[in-house]
């Protein structure tokens, strides 16, 4: 279940963090997951010991060769039912790209704007928290509307 969220909700176990990086022209990084042939999210299970911040950090580096800034805002969390854990979205800025490590899972990433994401998504998979997750982005972001209720 997609949950809206500002802050970390007391004794919940976070399992995974994720980003959507929004580059300064207002697009959106987001990688391909050449295992579930999706487009994705950057993120992953935290390591054991791991900080949020430093799986946050450690997943977009992976992930998309990405250094993330520190403009880092929580937005959203999913429960994770298989694991009882939460997933935890951060929108986030980007610093700079960077050549990522060799040997995981994505084949690299693609930016686009945020209409095209949600579009993109619906036509590959249409999986409704995902784009739901990007549309809640792409408004905090500034670039998309929000819809009339």
């Amino acid at each position: 279940m997609l949950s809206f969220i500002t802050e970390i909700p007391e004794g919940i176990k976070i399992g995974s963090v994720h980003c959507v990086p929004v580059l300064d022209n207002g697009d959106v990084v987001m990688v391909w997951d050449r295992d579930e042939k999706v487009l994705t999210t950057i993120g992953g299970r935290l390591e054991p010991g791991e900080s949020i911040m430093e799986g946050l950090i450690r997943e977009a580096l992976e992930k998309a060769g990405i250094q993330i800034s520190d403009e880092r805002t929580l937005f959203a969390a999913w429960h994770w039912k298989e694991f009882d854990a939460y997933r935890l979205f951060y929108l986030v800025g980007v610093r700079r790209f960077v050549e990522r490590p060799e040997g995981y899972e994505t084949t690299g990433y693609v930016r686009m704007n945020f209409d095209t994401a949600i579009e993109k998504i619906k036509a590959i998979e249409g999986r409704e928290e995902r784009i739901e997750v990007i549309r809640r982005a792409g408004i905090l972001s500034g670039r998309l509307a929000e819809e009339a209720e």
